[in-house]
């Protein structure tokens, strides 16, 4: 009845239904690739990413595919926030200040200090002490 309400054939409805029951194998294989894409990036890899990483292995796949399988392994895509560098808000106490902020001295090698610098060296932060 409901067919001839809708004019679906009565065996579209049995195909369809027979079709949930039944596991499709190459898309439990697909998410698992894009599961498998998607940790190996840690958990970076959008879907674009995924669809480049898939398509350099072989596999040709739409991105918007890539999207619902995604979706249906729960996978989201985390981009890492931006750096921040601490800052002191106060005074560290227990360190003296001996130069009291007189920068002039009377002599060389009366006063010393340092100074720590960060140089982005393609692939991490590198300090340099001086």
């Amino acid at each position: 009845m409901v067919c001839d309400v809708f004019e679906v054939g009565t065996s579209s409805y049995y195909d369809y239904q027979q079709r949930k029951k039944t596991v499709d194998v190459e898309r439990v294989e697909l998410r698992a690739k894009v599961r498998e894409i998607h940790h190996l990036s840690r958990g970076s890899a959008g879907s674009r990413t995924i669809v480049t990483k898939l398509v350099e292995n072989g596999k040709t796949i739409g991105r918007y595919k890539v999207r619902r399988l995604m979706k249906e392994a729960g996978l989201v895509s985390k981009q890492p926030g931006a750096h921040r560098y601490k800052v002191a808000k106060h005074e560290r106490p227990d360190i003296p200040n001996h130069l009291n902020r007189e920068f002039s001295v009377s002599a060389p090698n009366q006063v010393w200090c340092g100074d720590i610098t960060y140089i982005w060296a393609g692939l991490a932060w590198v300090y340099l002490l001086w």
